[in-house]
C-alpha cells in the first residue's frame, strides 16, 4: 500500500504504508487511511511527530549483512529520514492554515 499526503500548500507526498502509518501514530493519530487533519490540529501533530522522531533516532536498525560483500543488503532507511518530506508538508500547511488529507 502507498499513502499520499495532500494539502494545497505543498506538493503531494507519497510513501509506503507502513512508514506512513508509523508516522501518523507518532503524530497522535489512529493511523487510519484515508483521513485528515484540520488546520487547527496541525501544530500539535507536527510537534508530536518531531518529538517522536527525536525519541526514535536511536532505534535505527543495523544492516543485516556484511557491507563489504557483493550480496549485502542495503541499510534500512531510518524513520526520521522518511519523515522529512512529511514534516515539510505539515510545516507548509501550518504556515498557510490549510488542512492535510491522506489516502491510498
Amino acid at each position: 500500500m502507498l499513502v499520499t499526503f495532500k494539502t494545497s500548500a505543498h506538493a503531494d507526498i507519497t510513501m509506503f504504508g507502513t512508514a506512513a502509518v508509523s508516522l501518523l501514530k507518532l503524530m497522535g493519530h489512529s493511523g487510519t487511511v484515508p483521513s485528515a487533519l484540520l488546520a487547527a490540529d496541525i501544530p500539535d501533530a507536527l510537534e508530536r511527530l518531531q518529538a517522536g522522531i527525536a525519541n526514535s533516532a536511536d532505534d535505527t536498525p543495523e544492516p543485516v549483512s556484511d557491507p563489504d560483500s557483493d550480496d549485502a543488503e542495503p541499510a534500512p532507511v531510518p524513520l526520521a529520514t522518511r519523515a522529512q518530506p512529511l514534516i515539510a508538508l505539515l510545516e507548509a500547511a501550518r504556515d498557510a492554515g490549510e488542512n492535510v488529507m491522506w489516502d491510498e
